[in-house]
């Protein structure tokens, strides 16, 4: 029982009939009266244990050793109370330190689970006990946070109930999607660095080239194939890692295990979409249905209907869909490079299977995506990035060649929309467009000022960063607790990269002011300029990095501080 809620509970009055009572009246009348009080308290007090160790699998036909907690892959779902106090006892088995990083909940840095920067890390046969008041509800996941860890199987979902809670949907699933490799992910990495396109197996053949030959010209096609070759990339190069490496699974099941949930028609189902992945955003539809996006990184949106939704890695949306036919419907998350997909069936009965869509043939980037190029002078030139455009209207970009192959350019602006008052729409495919936070954000203000960030990369090379800038070469970033800080991030390479910042919400500037959504990811498109508003409210030492594991691991990570203001009151 929380012990803070003791201390200020008043006790009850009897009443002089109380006393009348003979024995077993009196106990039952006691039972009835503080059985409330009881599970009030015991809600807002847990003890959680996890333990880590490694457990063989055989997923796919091949025996390999998975990193697991409780056993379990993925981790088991953890589900909390908006209010609880918890404790979280993590314990080591493994040979090597560990660490648990509660994603997207806001809590005190030391609790944040990120070694060398919150802690010093688990060390192996040591437990370490987590303790803090969960401020949020929704949907948000908790990973590993040392070396490979998270792509070795040490994930699991966070399901927070509200402190009031809403009216209940009749069905509630975690659907928990993630990238399984056939290679250890240290080969995964050392391959990458020797050939950065390892993974490719779509690129482009002869046989595509006498194509675009009688269907572009000659012309065309030999300018199109000398700027791609000027920039060491091909237009096939959406992920770093694919499918020839991966299985996709959904709550550790491949597709031919076929992951099922129930349901009953006119059921409102609630699916909590988690991407757990390491490398892989996905394309995530269910034909037949209708998602209604009702909450995106734990937080409510207005309602968004959709067709489909693309995922990036750490993200997490909450959809609605009503199935009113007595038959099942296929869930199905293409990966964005359509290398390979995951799947799990929505059913009425368990046996009863719905059939399995065709993959879509995989996009290819064009010179249109990436800007106008013009070769530059190496991989660190100076340059200005370009500044979004406060009308939300797309821009005309200003390119230089990308840095990501040791050319450079200028990204433009994302499209943004303008939005006086929020409303409810409908649309085939969901855009960051379309996220409004389902009322006015407290405290809304213009920005005090702005950081801007380059997201950088040698693609040759296999090397990621913030502004040319290697974490181990990096300082931090500093802020005053109660600034208002404008980011902006500013994509000069080929790739989606997903921004996370530990302990700190980012308001996704996307034109509707006091309704900007507030998320823990922010994906930001190749080429694209992207800015969001972060409210230093959270003192301590956080990580900031691209959420894609092998980036992240070679130089695309950040600590920012934010550090006490004299003049603020906390």
């Amino acid at each position: 029982m929380d012990a803070n809620y003791l201390q200020t509970a008043s006790i009850p009055t009897l009443p002089s009939a109380f006393f009348a009572m003979n024995l077993s009246y009196r106990r039952f009348f006691i039972l009835a009266l503080w059985l409330p009080l009881l599970c009030f308290g015991s809600a807002r007090a847990g003890t959680y244990t996890l333990t880590i160790d490694e457990k063989a699998v055989n997923l796919t036909g091949k025996p390999q050793t998975a990193i697991v907690a409780n056993g379990s892959l993925p981790a088991p779902t953890l589900h909390w109370r908006e209010g609880e106090e918890v404790t979280l006892n993590v314990v080591n088995r493994l040979k090597e330190p560990t660490s648990i990083h509660w994603h997207g909940i806001v809590l005190p840095y030391r609790m944040d689970g990120v070694p060398g920067i919150s802690f010093a890390g688990i060390e192996p046969g040591k437990i370490f006990t987590y303790r803090f008041r969960v401020k949020q509800n929704g949907t948000y996941w908790y990973h590993g946070h040392s070396g490979m860890q998270e792509q070795q199987g040490l994930f699991g979902a966070l399901v927070i109930e509200p402190a009031h809670p809403h009216r209940p949907t009749e069905r509630d699933y975690v659907l928990l999607l993630s990238d399984w490799p056939e290679a250890d992910p240290e080969r995964t990495l050392a391959r990458l660095k020797k050939q950065s396109d390892y993974y490719n197996f779509q690129k482009r053949t002869v046989a595509n080239l006498f194509t675009d030959l009688r269907e572009r010209g000659v012309s065309e096609t030999i300018n199109d194939r000398l700027a791609w070759g000027q920039m060491r990339m091909e237009p096939t190069d959406l992920a770093d890692v694919t499918g020839a490496t991966y299985h996709f699974l959904v709550n550790g099941h491949t597709p031919a295990m076929d992951w099922a949930a129930l349901f009953s028609p006119g059921d409102r189902v609630r699916l909590r979409i988690v991407n757990a992945s390491a490398m892989t955003h996905f394309d995530v539809r269910i034909p037949g249905l209708k998602m209604r996006v009702i909450e995106a990184d734990g937080q409510p949106v207005m309602p968004v209907d959709v067709e489909e939704l693309r995922i990036a890695v750490a993200e997490t949306y909450d959809v609605l869909v009503e199935p009113e036919a007595d038959r099942a419907y296929r869930i199905f998350a293409e990966a964005m490079d359509r290398s390979g997909f995951a799947s799990a069936t929505l059913t009425p009965k368990i046996g009863l299977q719905a059939e399995l869509p065709k993959m879509r043939p995989h996009t290819l980037l064009t010179l249109a995506d990436m800007g106008p190029m013009h070769v530059g002078h190496g991989a660190h030139a100076e340059h200005q990035a370009a500044v979004p455009n406060d009308n939300g209207l797309d821009q005309p970009p200003h390119a230089d060649h990308a840095d990501h192959t040791g050319h450079q350019r200028h990204p433009r602006p994302a499209s943004v929309p303008h939005a006086e008052a929020p409303a409810m729409g409908s649309y085939k495919a969901l855009d960051y467009r379309h996220l409004m936070a389902a009322a006015p954000n407290r405290g809304w203000r213009q920005p005090d000022r702005e950081i801007r960030l380059r997201l950088t990369g040698n693609m040759y090379r296999y090397i990621w960063s913030f502004d040319d800038v290697k974490y181990s070469d990096s300082e931090p970033i500093r802020v005053k607790f109660g600034e208002h800080i404008r980011f902006t991030y500013v994509n000069e390479t080929m790739m989606n990269h997903p921004i996370h910042l530990h302990g700190l919400w980012q308001y996704l500037d996307n034109g509707n002011g006091a309704f900007n959504p507030k998320k823990h990811v922010i994906s930001v498109p190749p080429g694209q300029t992207v800015s969001v508003i972060v409210i230093a409210d959270a003192e301590g030492e956080w990580a900031f990095h691209c959420h894609l594991l092998y980036h992240m691991d070679t130089g695309m990570f950040r600590k920012l501080i934010v550090e006490k203001a004299e003049h603020v009151r906390e």
